[in-house]
This record gives C-alpha cells, structure tokens and sequence, in this order.
C-alpha cells in the first residue's frame, strides 16, 4: 500500500484509515509506504505542524516514508527545522532517506544514521531498511528530489546525487543477500529528467524492483513498467491530497525477477470514516473548525481568484499574469516592509507559485487567508540592483505563455515585457513608484531595497540572483509571517479591488492571422476552433457560421447582398469598422467582449 502528497489534507483522513485496514484484512502483510509530502497545505499543517498527521498515521501503522521537499518548508523560520524533528520523533514508523546528509544540521543529531537496518527503530532516519515478508527479505530506501534546494528551505540540509546514492543503496542490499528492492522516492514520475525523476532511476540503475513515488501528484491508475535489460522495474504512484490510497500486488521468480504486478488505486472519498481515527482527529478538527471559521471584518465582492491554465496556455494563470490576489498580497508586503525597517522599500515581489487557493466572495476568514499563504513564509528585504532586477523578471518571465511558479507579482512597480522575444530578452522597462508617486525607470548600477518572502529571498524557484544577494548578507529576514501581513493589508482596506492595475504589461500585439471564408465554416457537430485573434473578408459570401474565436474577429469586405453569422462565438471583440454593417445579421453570433462598428 502507497501514499504521497497528502499534504496535510486529513478532512478524507480517516476514510483513508478505513482503506488500509480493509486491505490489511484481506492481506495482512501488506507494507504501507509514504512517499512524502506530508507537510504543508491546509489548516492542520499551521496549526500543528504535522502532529496532526503523525497521529493519524501512526494509527495507520505506516512501514516507512521517505521526506518530499515540503518536509522543509520551515527552514528559514526562526526554528528552523525543529517542527520536522518533532514529527520524527513523534513517529511510530521509521524514515528511509539515501540522498538526503542531515549531518550539517544539529537538530538531527541522533536521528539520521547512514546505514541499512535489519530491525529499525520507530522515529529514526536510515539509508535503508529491510523488512521481512512471507519469509522473504525486502529492502526499502529513500530519495528526495535535488529541486527541494530551489523549491523549500532546507538550509544545512544538503541533497546528494539520487542516482549514485541508489546504486549504492542497492548494492548494499545485495551485499546483505536482498534480491527484492523498493525505491522509495519523492523525485517525479517524469518530472524534469535533468534533474532527477522516476523513469530516469528506472533505466539507469540496474535492480530497483518497485518505485513507489511522490511529487509530481501523478495518478498511475495502473502501474508503469521500466524495462531495464529485461529485468522490470514497476512505478506507482497515487496522486495527491489522501485522494487515493495505492495498491501494489508484485511476484517475483526465484532470483528476485519481477514476474507479474498488479495495481489499482482506491478511492478513499468513497469509504466509511473509521471511528478511532475521528476520535484520534476531533480535538485537532475542532482547532481548525474554529480558526478557519473566524471572521476578518472584511468583505469580497467578488471572488479572488486563483486561475491555472490546466495545460491550456491561452487560460490565465497566477503562475503567468497578473491578478488581484497578486496585487493585494504584494501591497501588503510593501507597506509592512516600510513600515517595519523605516527604509525606502520601492518594490514588494511574491512567487505565483507560493498563492494556493483563491478566496471567494463575501466575508473573508481567517482560514481562507491560511489557505492562500499556506507556507509559513516569512517578509525578507533585499538590497539588489537594477541589473539583479532585470534577470529577476527575465527568470518571472522565461516560460510565458507556459505556467512558472517562479512568476512575480509586484507592487510599487509595472514592468513590461515582450512575450514575443526569446527567453532572458523579454523584459522592455521595470519602473518604480518614487516619493512623488511617479514611475522612475530602474538604473542598472544603482542599488534598491525590494521586499519578498524568505523564501524567494534565498533563491527559491531558482532565483540565482538573489541567492548571490542572500550569500553576500544583503538579506534580512524580518519573521514577520506572510499570511498574517496580508490579513493586516486587507483588514486595512475600504473596499477590495475588482480588477487588476497593469503592473505586469505585455507590450507585443499579436497581429491577427487572415483566415478565407471557406476555411472559417465548420459543422455544427465540429465547429472550427481558432486560437487567437482572426480577420476574415466576407466580400460576396451570404454566410459564416460554426466557430470559436479564442480571441477578436475582425470582418472586412464589402457584402453583396446579406450575411448570415449562425453558431458563432468570440470570446473577444468584433470588430466590424471596415465592414458593411446594414446587411448582417448578428442574431447567431455569441461576443463575450464588445462590438465595434
């Protein structure tokens, strides 16, 4: 049985308690694994800091997990670590970890030991473990993604090479006469390939037997099957959020050869609440009922919302574009980060990665703020210079129109940019509100105060540049918490913004592509979809009709009789000033923007 991601989503907890035991009733020695990602995400995790979870896994009687990279949210805050030690220690399973050396950080002291254990000790971290089942020894071992540098907080923590750290981990086992192995990773099922995934340590390390991976939240409904030399390595995976727990049957032949698997996953929503868990959960429930309950004072009068694209790049996104959310919590950054140091903070920045959830209308609670800013960051300021700046929103900017968690909001600033242009050539101008709350363009040589969160400030999502201003001690972290500076910022407000102010400006202007008549018509069962803003002469037709327009429609021509529009939708403007419009008939035409004549 396998789990990953749960990320503190313990409202299905203990219909996930149920499903365990149900399999444990039928199979009962069956191993449970947690392919991490425990920490971080709702109410429990701000309010408990994983205690909430241990507790219920602990009930769960867990084998192993290994550590995903929000195990190490909480690294740049004032106790650094202390709350993933606390969750350790708590546990009544062990931890496997390969790649990941916790010798630099003393919090760890006595709980990590770089070796295999035959007979591991509850809340204790190993190299490995083995676990004997139905007479048969296993071998179990741990691998943390290298991103967690530049996605969390890890500090002293550092992370080794996964593939060298596997191969050695598997010889150890063979050493030890173990020919059946688990890799137990939070590193991707085909996460970036230059980095480290699942498929990758598949292929290239030879007598890995099952995969039972995390971080990518893919939902594996089957299991995925590596053919390395033709010996198999199978890959589950059960998505995210206690949404599924994942089941595994594998046999192997008599030389430790997978020979047949058979997987599924188990939809945990579907299931019966176990009791003891409820028990187990209620004073922690109860906690986080109350605060998420309680009221800000401050009301929405539309929802603040919280866009992704899905995979479609022509949606907005908060990993890509402006929005409201962006603007408030960036303002709130701002004003805390002059009122705080006194000093001429010109611009405040926040990762679209790091907002979570939207906030719909009507009256704000404390919960739903939480859920926004769920990290537990921290306001940092910077002294950086224009230049640093400029390769800053070159970094925001790179995979436009594709989503970057890396994306900044700003406030006290606009910046434009040319989504046209190469990556690390796009930025146009980035300027600065100045005393006379005028906009003052950037100079590369001078030097500027920029608030943000700890954790961009260190250089996360991979912001080299300010990891040079964080090593060379331009970086204070004030330990002021982010999801509190936005409650303040909003509790401040009159009325809540229902638009964006272009802060975030693409200056490109994409010319329309022309489209003839006769391409234009599809059918009513298939109607033609174009992407983007279209021209079409009508000149001599009678009629256009089934299509979407993701974007303008502009006509021109002059029509010669009369023109129909049937079963069409645009859902930006038409625009009809070069056309003749006394002879058209719009009654089957959809505009979500407006008409222009």
């Amino acid at each position: 049985m396998h789990m990953n991601d749960t990320h503190a989503s313990l409202a299905n907890a203990a219909k996930a308690v149920t499903a365990v035991k149900q399999v444990r009733g039928s199979k009962p020695d069956s191993l449970l694994l947690h392919a991490g990602d425990v920490f971080s995400g709702t109410l429990y995790f701000n309010e408990f800091k994983g205690q909430a979870d241990v507790a219920v896994m602990n009930l769960m009687k867990y084998d192993a997990m290994t550590f995903g990279n929000h195990e190490f949210d909480l690294g740049n805050s004032n106790e650094g670590h202390q709350a993933l030690v606390d969750f350790i220690e708590g546990a009544d399973f062990p931890f496997v970890s390969s790649n990941v050396d916790f010798s630099n950080d003393n919090k760890f002291k006595g709980l990590f030991s770089d070796l295999i254990s035959s007979n591991p000790e509850k809340g204790q971290i190993y190299n490995g473990i083995i676990k004997e089942i139905n007479g048969e020894k296993v071998g179990v071992f741990g691998l943390t993604t290298a991103e967690t540098k530049g996605i969390s907080s890890p500090g002293a923590v550092q992370f080794e090479d996964y593939l060298k750290e596997a191969e050695k981990a598997v010889a150890a086992f063979k050493d030890k006469g173990v020919n059946k192995i688990i890799a137990l990773t939070h590193i991707g099922f085909d996460d970036n390939a230059a980095v480290d995934n699942d498929m990758k340590l598949a292929k290239e390390v030879e007598g890995i037997d099952i995969i039972v991976g995390g971080h990518t939240h893919t939902e594996l409904k089957d299991p995925f099957v590596v053919k390395n030399d033709q010996t198999p390595t199978v890959i589950v995976q059960a998505k995210a959020n206690n949404e599924y727990l994942g089941v595994v049957d594998v046999e192997f032949d008599k030389n430790g050869v997978v020979i047949k698997n058979n997987g599924q996953l188990i939809e945990i929503g579907k299931l019966a609440e176990d009791t003891e868990a409820v028990n187990i959960l209620k004073p922690f429930k109860e906690q986080v009922d109350k605060v998420a309950a309680e009221k800000i004072g401050v009301q929405a009068d539309i929802a603040l919302e919280n866009p992704r694209t899905g995979g479609d790049n022509t949606k907005p996104s908060v990993r890509k574009n402006e929005t409201i959310l962006g603007d408030l919590i960036t303002d709130g950054m701002l004003v805390k980060a002059k009122q705080f140091t006194g000093k001429n903070v010109v611009m405040a920045l926040q990762n679209g990665g790091g907002i979570r959830a939207a906030i719909p209308a009507g009256e704000i609670t404390v919960g739903q703020v939480i859920e926004v800013l769920p990290f537990g960051n921290t306001l940092a300021v910077m002294d950086v210079t224009g230049a640093e700046l400029k390769a800053a929103f070159e970094h925001s900017l790179k995979l436009y129109p594709v989503e970057n968690g890396g994306f900044l909001h700003v406030a006290g600033a606009k910046v434009e940019y040319n989504s046209s242009k190469p990556a690390g050539s796009r930025v146009v101008s980035i300027k600065y509100k100045d005393e006379s709350d005028n906009y003052v363009n950037i100079q590369d040589n001078v030097t500027y105060t920029v608030a943000t969160n700890a954790f961009t400030a260190q250089g996360g999502d991979d912001f080299t540049m300010f990891r040079a201003a964080y090593d060379a001690g331009r970086v204070i972290d004030l330990g002021l918490s982010d999801w509190e500076n936005f409650m303040d910022h909003l509790k401040s407000l009159n009325t809540l913004p229902t638009s964006t102010e272009g802060r975030i400006v693409d200056v490109f202007v994409q010319q329309p592509n022309e489209v003839s008549p006769v391409d234009f018509n599809g059918t009513e069962e298939e109607p033609k979809v174009f992407t983007g803003s279209i021209k079409v002469d009508v000149s001599n037709i009678s009629e256009l009709k089934n299509a979407e327009v993701k974007g303008d429609l502009i006509l021109l021509g002059v029509v010669a009789d009369k023109l129909l529009l049937s079963n069409i939708k645009v859902e930006g403007n038409l625009l009809l000033s070069d056309l003749n419009t006394e002879a058209v008939d719009f009654d089957g035409i959809e505009v979500a923007e407006e008409t222009v004549l």
